[in-house]
């Protein structure tokens, strides 16, 4: 098990590095492993990739992402404005589908309504809207449809595992019950965990993942 000491240097190392991320407002604890991040960011986009970058650094066990949403100097658009804008960019990030979407807004808060087929577009949906400028937070409720036979899900998502470097395929079991699927075993970080909870995401007909896998420190 990695020291505290050497975790939280190379946290902070890994948030200045990253070019989405303005360090200078964040402060970094770390206990038996796990990462507290206080402070500002300036978007919610921000304080997402923020937690994204820690998730990055070996030895990190958990992370508590305590974050404020603090809008830069200008002032805060209004949630009609919001709204409108949340609708322009879901046309630009997903021009076939951004009608089945409906973004609500209330007090900066974003809550993403609607159906769509796959994983990835209810992802690109979220992520367009977390970038606007006065968005303090996104839930994303957008469903998905189910497409695939259990079987055929497994089937796919462990042949997608064998595919990938940045998996070992052998450390990772699959379970599909219907459309949700669950995942076990132990792997050695949290953007390896990541990496197979976005694997199995991406397999069709699923609506459902349960990461159970541990990470060893």
């Amino acid at each position: 098990m990695r020291a505290d000491t050497d975790i939280k240097r190379d946290v902070e190392a890994e948030l200045k590095w990253a070019p989405d991320v303005s360090e200078t407002d964040i402060a970094v604890k770390v206990t038996g492993g796990v990462v507290a991040l206080t402070g500002y960011a300036a978007s919610a986009y921000e304080k997402y990739r923020a937690e994204a970058a820690v998730k990055r650094v070996r030895g990190v066990a958990a992370v508590a992402n305590d974050l404020a949403v603090r809008s830069p100097l200008g002032g805060m658009p209004t949630d009609p404005e919001i709204a409108r804008d949340a609708v322009a960019a879901l046309k630009i990030e997903l021009p076939l589908f951004w009608e089945e979407i409906r973004p609500i807004v209330k007090g900066g808060h974003v809550a993403l309504e609607g159906t769509v087929e796959w994983h990835n577009q209810r992802e690109r949906a979220e992520a367009a809207v977390r970038r606007l400028h006065g968005v303090l937070s996104v839930r994303n409720s957008i469903s998905l449809k189910p497409r695939l036979a259990p079987t055929e899900i497994k089937h796919r998502i462990e042949e997608a595992f064998r595919r990938s470097a940045a998996l070992d395929a052998h450390k990772v079991m699959v379970d599909a019950n219907g459309s949700e699927v669950t995942l076990r075993g132990e792997v050695r970080s949290w953007a390896e965990r990541d990496q197979a909870q976005q694997t199995a995401w991406a397999a069709p007909g699923v609506l459902t993942v349960k990461n159970e896998i541990t990470v060893r420190i």
